[in-house]
């Protein structure tokens, strides 16, 4: 290539000046002859060399390498660049050229590739330190020169093609990266619009490795005003490529957008999620998260928790051995597939970036707790608003929504529950507090289950399946699942302590051997924290776990043991539990732990100890280590099976032990015998264990208890003694008695004998208190021998006792005080051991059987009368025991017998008894245990004291009768038998039918009554207050606690058909006598005893099935079924067959069932019951708004009825006043407008009860009369203040509408206020006072919450209305001023604490309408008056007047405050014309 030849001139500039045409140069002659010039040896170097390019770089300061080695650079890149830039200024031809000569020289691939790498400085510069140790490629350099950059640039991007479609070149250099990295981080673009050009087009031709290289690096690439183009295009290249999805997010999360074209993105991201592959799914959700705005949170969240389904990442072979693991034992870890690893490593990463989001963003936190918990809001506002809509077209609209919303796929989502996680791990107390809220409300819908149904997808949403398919992500959040587990089992609520239990079980179950210690540890904080329902389940889940997995658990022995320290904080049932926990634990047939020697230890000590409540532990803990040495196993192939010789050798020896251990004392004697008994019934025990605990008890118990009838009976006793209560007449000469009243004549002796005596006492002393144990053990060891056969002891049944002649109970008095108490103490081991003989015989199916059963059950009730009779004599009387494994320290007190008949326990609502003091033979204690204190006016004195002579309730006494078994309660099949039948059927016929008398009746359903209210649990358990005394509540129910609630249930739901029976059978009855009296319950057909025995039977049928119906149990989602069948037992008695009905359809026949009986109704208490049951039943339909207007005309039928009682007096009393506040409770919560129907009673009832003579009532009310005018008043109050805390507080949002409706209701909310305190001038009592000062102030608290800021902005809009509402109130705060007054002149501790806070917020109340004024430019209308303080009935206290001087200071506070409301209200009548 020929060029024109430049001056020679050129040449000579120093070091950069050479000429750079080369042509020229060669066609110079040299002036010698022969001899070369300069220029022509130059022009040779520099052919020689590589050209110009190669001289200016060498100039420059580097050196290309030639044969693959590195470029070296003698000096810093800065120098280099000004140099190069410096020389390619002095001409505009030099910047072609060099660039000409850059591409020629970078057609060789290994130079290309030297120009790519970093340069090296040279050896001699690293050494003098004036060279960086790291510099850039020669490209790199050249890049950075502006007026090459753009040249540079389209030489790289012209190279790039010959690269792409090739692997990796020599020595792994990925070529296209390596040109693309060049342009990262440039200090200055020249061309910013042009590169973006380039690359865009470089990424739609290139091969996707390229693309993605290309797209990461546009951020390092490109300046801010290209960002926004960049995004555009890169958004519809994520639509068409989803391969790039990755790279594509991860430039535009460095990209600098604006909020809307993020949006845009974000959306576009968003509708591609459901088509990303798992992989890129963490890149997918880190950027959705951290491109959110507090505005969009919410929705973003929703659309991403719809889109997000993890569930379906879990392969079948995955879920197939999650189900093999819940069903049996879990494989290990490491039988996984392959691929389930990769995908909980993405999902890892998926929950790391959203861990990421809400522990920095606080709204995304926020946006997920309220996106998890809407959809269960709406469903219940559309059914909220479907029950309150009135018409067609806007129930149609709810319909259809609530279809939308319950067909949305799943309430929950994976993602749902690893979120909640996710929350509860972060350091914010908010988002851990909202986590655990929102999951236990998520439990308790039943929304989360702990196991997956059967043949359904849903399935992968359980969280067993969860916990083992995600075994690897949830490993990582086991110290949340930890807490959460933690903090559900110590929830009140015990719907959702059950899933709490089911955390810890699966966490030990699929975790490691340190999650399986933490887990451990926990459970045993739990037991050791004495919380009485966390101590039961803990105790439950550490023996489910000893049960289910022995080899693992025995590795944490040491840990268990470790909760004998504690014992002290224990009931009986829970030590038994936590013996058999650590005896399986010891002596377990396979594990043979280190424990085993600590247990025996622990058990010697306690049963030497002379503590007895350290005895009793030492019992009950030998006896549940017998259990496990010497429970059968089963027979293996080569072996002789049965219990090892050395084993057998251990239990017998332990069992002898015990008992020399527990014979020196009667009570350790029983225990023993109950805790064997208990073994023999729950255990499996060998059989030669079996045959050593039996071998002697039928022969010493016949020795100890047992004597002929032909015998005389001799003795010297403290009364004569008398055979009692054969059943079996024709065989008397040859039978056999129990020998009662010797045995305890010969303990009273033996008592009173000293030390020296009873050691020369060669025979054992046999105790009557061991005799109902004693004869429990020997029943039950029968029964295990026998296959259930009781032929060998049924004489037992039959057989009297030897007592003395009862008829002495009617002298009582004229008896001694041992005499006293020696009956008394007779009676109690009679009542007991005939109690013992019904749990043992009522199973038995012959008439013969069940009619000497129901023979004992009368012989029960009749001497509970007498018992009741003889306690009413005998002050200071304490009862033998009865149940040995509690403390009588802590556990039983005993009632004072000078009380009144009416004292006992205050209980709530569904508790309440009708009873009476007067009783017959045929009566039970149970008619005594309601009745309350008295009645607030003392009318008749005198008598109450001769009833309390008469007799005492049995209520105090009962730890001190033997437990009833469950199974009694089956005689409640055996039909009723009313007084009527026996005047008109012969006896033979009632023996035959074997039929049950009301006072048995009553019996056995106060115990029902009892056991239910014991076991299933209506409401979360109040925590008791630090430092207060603890009662042990289980006494009397140790059987019943070797049942979960879920047994007691089930078998109470078998009994609800003969329930049903009694119930209808007592409606038939007060039907027939309403009848045959023309309506009236005290006509000349009425039995008075019968009618208050049917009565309080009628109210205990009520209240055994509102307690059944009340079991929180049946919320669980494993109940359900549960819930269907006993409501579709109540449902059947109305309309029977038909298809399988609905819940919600079964509740509605089941209350429609229920509110047939509302016609008879005996009394207010009974009514009260069916009340109550109906409200109960209606919540189970999961809405209740469709039952309250049924629900508040029931209870306002009851309270315009007259309550009469079979006498024909008016009820009242404490305990009629107490039905008849929760009665009229029921009305006011039900009925639709609380203030309309509070207006109704105080205008309309209260006026006519004022014009009513003085022991009338009300003819509208008939329940309102001066006695029972406190009960109404303060129900009518407190709903009052209940109601118009619901009232939405005004908002300067707030429509015109929405204004004015609020305005009515506060207006009829004080219109009621003020007749209610108006009322205090007519009924001026103290109670009414005092209810008057506590509402009053908590109502002008609510009105000056709720109620001012709607007047602040409603005041210039409706100022009539506000007049008008502040004009009323100011009339009800003045009388509250005189009742202030008045308190202070009466000087009524009782009232005028209530003075102090109602004065402050009368103050306030000023203070508060003046800043109103103030706040609409109305404040010259407020000025100062004088309000003098009255009494009343509106009279001057003159009091005031002689102590104004000492006074004056300290009343001007509130003497000023007062003053104001006078004028207050006349002023802003003034205000209110000018505006």
């Amino acid at each position: 290539m020929m060029r024109k030849k430049r001056p020679s001139a050129a040449v000579e500039k120093g070091d950069g000046a050479a000429s750079l045409d080369a042509s020229s140069n060669k066609t110079k002659r040299a002036r010698g002859a022969g001899r070369p010039s300069k220029a022509a040896v130059r022009e040779q170097e520099e052919s020689n060399n590589g050209g110009p390019f190669v001289v200016i770089l060498r100039d420059a300061g580097v050196t290309l390498g030639q044969g693959g080695t590195s470029n070296e650079i003698a000096v810093d890149q800065v120098v280099f660049q000004k140099r190069i830039q410096q020389k390619l200024q002095k001409s505009p031809r030099y910047p072609g050229e060099f660039i000409s000569g850059l591409e020629a020289h970078i057609e060789d691939p290994d130079r290309f590739r030297n120009c790519l790498l970093p340069c090296v400085p040279r050896l001699s510069d690293v050494v003098s330190s004036t060279v960086s140790s790291f510099q850039e490629s020669v490209l790199r350099m050249l890049l950075g020169i502006e007026m090459l950059q753009n040249s540079v640039i389209n030489t790289l991007f012209e190279k790039i093609p010959e690269f792409m479609l090739s692997s990796a070149g020599d020595g792994g250099l990925n070529v296209p990266r390596v040109i693309i990295n060049q342009l990262k981080w440039l200090d200055r673009v020249v061309d910013s619009k042009d590169l973006a050009a380039k690359l865009m087009e470089l990424v739609s031709v290139a091969p996707v490795e390229v693309q993605r290289d290309v797209i990461t690096s546009l951020p390092e690439i490109l300046d801010d005003s290209q960002h926004n183009d960049i995004a555009n295009e890169l958004k519809s290249l994520l639509q068409e490529k989803t391969q790039l999805t990755v790279a594509i997010l991860d430039a535009l999360s460095s990209l600098n957008l604006s909020s809307a074209l993020l949006a845009e993105v974000r959306g576009v991201v968003m509708a591609t999620l459901t088509a990303v592959q798992l992989d890129d799914l963490p890149v997918v959700v880190k950027f959705i998260l951290h491109s959110i705005s507090a505005s969009d949170a919410y929705e973003v969240v929703r659309d991403l928790r719809k889109k997000l389904e993890l569930e379906l990442c879990v392969l079948p072979p995955v879920l197939q051995a999650s189900q093999s693991r819940m069903k049996g034992r879990a494989p290990s870890t490491s039988s996984a597939p392959p691929a389930a690893g990769s995908n909980q490593d993405s999902v890892t990463l998926v929950l790391d970036g959203i861990k990421s989001a809400v522990r920095f963003q606080k709204t995304i936190s926020e946006a997920w707790l309220k996106g998890v918990k809407n959809k269960q809001t709406q469903i219940k506002h559309i059914y909220t608003y479907l029950h309150t809509y009135t018409d067609f077209q806007k129930c149609c609209v709810c319909l259809t929504l609530l279809l939308v919303v319950q067909h949305v796929p799943s309430m929950w989502q994976v993602i749902d529950l690893l979120v909640l996680l996710i929350l509860h791990g972060t350091n914010a107390n908010h988002s851990r507090r909202g986590a655990e809220r929102l999951l236990k409300g998520k439990v308790r819908a039943g929304q989360i289950q702990e196991q997956p149904p059967a043949q359904d997808l849903q399935g992968l949403r359980s969280v067993s399946v969860l916990m083992i398919c995600w075994l690897q992500v949830m490993r990582g959040y086991f110290p949340s699942i930890l807490a959460l587990a933690q903090s559900l089992l110590r929830s009140q609520d015990p719907c959702v302590v059950p899933f709490g239990g089911h955390m810890y079980s699966l966490s030990f179950v699929t975790f490691d051997s340190y999650c399986q210690q933490e887990v451990v540890g926990s459970l045993v904080t739990h037991v050791c924290s004495g919380v009485g329902g966390e101590v039961d389940v803990a105790l439950e889940l550490l023996c489910g776990l000893v049960t289910e997995n022995p080899s693992e658990m025995a590795l944490y022995a040491v840990f268990v043991k470790g909760i004998l320290d504690y014992m002290d904080n224990l009931t009986p049932q829970q030590i038994r539990r936590l013996f058999q926990l650590l005896s399986r634990l010891a002596f377990g047939q396979q594990l043979g732990t280190n424990i085993q020697d600590d247990m025996h230890i622990v058990i010697r000590k306690q049963l030497s100890s002379t503590v007895p409540k350290y005895k009793r532990i030492g019992i009950i803990g030998a006896v549940m280590v017998v259990g496990s040495m010497g429970a059968s196993r089963p027979k293996v192939e080569g072996s002789q099976g049965g219990l090892p010789q050395e084993t057998y050798r251990q239990v017998t020896a332990l069992l002898e032990l015990v008992q020399s251990c527990s014979d020196s004392s009667p009570e350790a004697a029983a225990l023993c015998y109950d805790e064997l008994a208990n073994l023999v019934l729950n255990a499996t025990l060998d059989p030669l264990v079996q045959e050593w605990i039996g071998k002697s008890v039928l022969e010493d118990f016949q020795d100890d208890f047992v004597v002929d009838l032909g015998m005389e009976i001799t003795g010297s006793y403290p009364l004569p003694a008398s055979v009692l209560y054969n059943l079996d007449e024709e065989e008397s000469q040859e039978g056999i008695a129990v020998n009662l009243l010797p045995l305890l004549a010969r303990e009273l002796q033996h008592r009173a004998e000293s030390w020296t005596q009873r050691e020369k006492r060669v025979k054992k002393q046999v105790s009557p208190l061991c005799l109902s144990p004693f004869f429990r053990l020997l029943r039950l060891c029968e029964e295990t021998q026998h296959q259930g056969d009781l032929e060998e002891i049924d004489a037992l049944l039959g057989c009297p006792l030897i007592l003395t002649d009862l008829g002495v109970v009617d002298k009582m008095e004229s008896l001694s005080k041992a005499e006293r108490e020696f009956i008394c103490t007779l009676l109690f081991h009679s009542i007991n051991w005939f109690r013992e003989v019904v749990n043992g015989f009522c199973r038995l199916k012959e008439s013969e059987m069940k009619m000497k059963v129901m023979t004992r059950l009368q012989n029960i009730t009749y001497l509970q009368t007498l018992l009741e009779k003889t306690l009413a004599v005998t002050p200071g009387y304490i009862p033998p025991l009865a149940n040995f494994d509690g403390d009588t320290s802590e556990g039983v007190s005993v009632p004072s017998s000078a009380a009144l008949p009416n004292k006992t326990k205050k209980n709530g609502s569904g508790k309440k008894r009708k009873g009476s003091s007067k009783s017959s033979p045929d009566s039970s204690s149970v008619l005594e245990e309601g009745t309350e204190a008295e009645e607030i006016p003392q009318e008749h004195p005198e008598k109450e004291e001769k009833e309390s002579k008469q007799g005492i309730s049995l209520a105090g006494y009962r730890p001190f009768f033997r437990e009833l078994d469950m199974e009694v309660l089956s005689v409640l099949q055996c039909g009723l038998l009313s007084r009527s039948l026996l005047d008109t059927e012969l006896h033979t016929k009632v023996r035959e039918e074997v039929l049950l008398g009301p006072a048995e009746l009553l019996f056995l359903l106060d115990d029902m009554l009892r056991k239910l209210e014991f076991s299933l649990i209506a409401a979360p358990a109040k925590r008791a207050p630090f430092l207060k005394g603890r009662t042990d509540k289980s006494m009397g129910f140790s059987h019943l606690q070797q049942r979960s609630p879920k047994d007691v249930a089930s078998y109470c739901i078998q009994l609800l058909p003969t329930l049903c029976s009694h119930l209808e059978n007592c409606h038939n009855h007060f039907q027939t006598m309403l009848s045959e009296n023309n309506g009236v319950v005290d006509g000349p057909a009425t039995d008075p005893q019968e009618h208050l025995l049917l009565s309080s039977a009628y109210q205990l049928l009520l209240q055994v099935l509102n307690t059944t119906f009340s079991w929180s149990g049946f919320s669980q989602p494993g109940h359900r079924s549960l819930l269907k069948s006993a409501l579709g037992i109540l449902a059947s008695r109305l309309k029977e067959g038909g298809p399988e009905l609905t819940l919600e359809q079964l509740v509605k026949h089941s209350f429609k069932y229920l509110l047939n009986f509302r016609s008879t109704m005996p009394t207010l208490s009974t009514a009260l019951c069916l009340s109550q049951l109906l409200s109960t039943v209606s919540e189970r339909a999961g809405h209740t708004a469709a039952y309250r207007e049924e629900t508040a005309a029931l209870a306002r039928r009851f309270l315009c009825q007259e309550w009469v009682t079979a006498a024909g007096e008016r009820e009242k009393g404490s305990k009629f006043n107490e039905g008849l506040q929760t009665l009229l409770g029921i009305y006011l919560e039900h009925v639709d407008d609380v203030l309309k129907a509070v207006e109704e009673i105080a205008e309309e009832g209260v006026t006519e009860l004022l014009n009513a003579a003085k022991d009338a009532s009300s003819e509208t009310w008939p329940t309102l009369n001066r006695q029972t005018f406190l009960v109404f008043y303060k129900g009518m109050l407190g709903e009052l203040e209940k109601a118009v805390r619901r009232i939405p507080a005004g908002k300067m949002c707030d429509s015109t509408e929405s204004q004015s409706e609020k305005l009515l209701t506060w207006n009829l909310a004080v219109r009621d206020f003020h007749i209610l305190v108006n009322l205090v001038k007519v009924f001026d009592s103290r109670p009414v006072l005092n209810v008057c000062l506590k509402f009053g102030r908590l109502f002008l608290e609510s009105f000056l919450k709720l109620g001012m800021p709607l007047l602040d902005y409603s005041f210039k809009k409706h100022k009539e209305d506000v007049q008008s509402l502040l004009k009323t109130f100011q009339l009800s705060t003045r009388q509250l001023h005189h009742m202030c007054g008045h308190s202070k002149i009466r000087q009524d501790m009782s009232l005028t604490n209530h003075v102090p806070a109602l004065k402050k917020s009368l103050e306030l109340f000023i203070y508060r309408v003046k800043a109103m004024l103030m706040l609409n430019n109305c404040q010259e209308a407020f000025w100062m008056g004088n309000l003098k303080n009255r009494d009343l009935k509106g009279e001057e206290i003159l009091t005031q007047q002689a102590q104004e001087s000492e006074e004056e200071e300290e009343e001007e506070p509130q003497e000023q405050a007062e003053d104001e409301v006078h004028s207050l209200f006349e002023s802003l009548m003034t205000c209110c014309s000018r505006m």
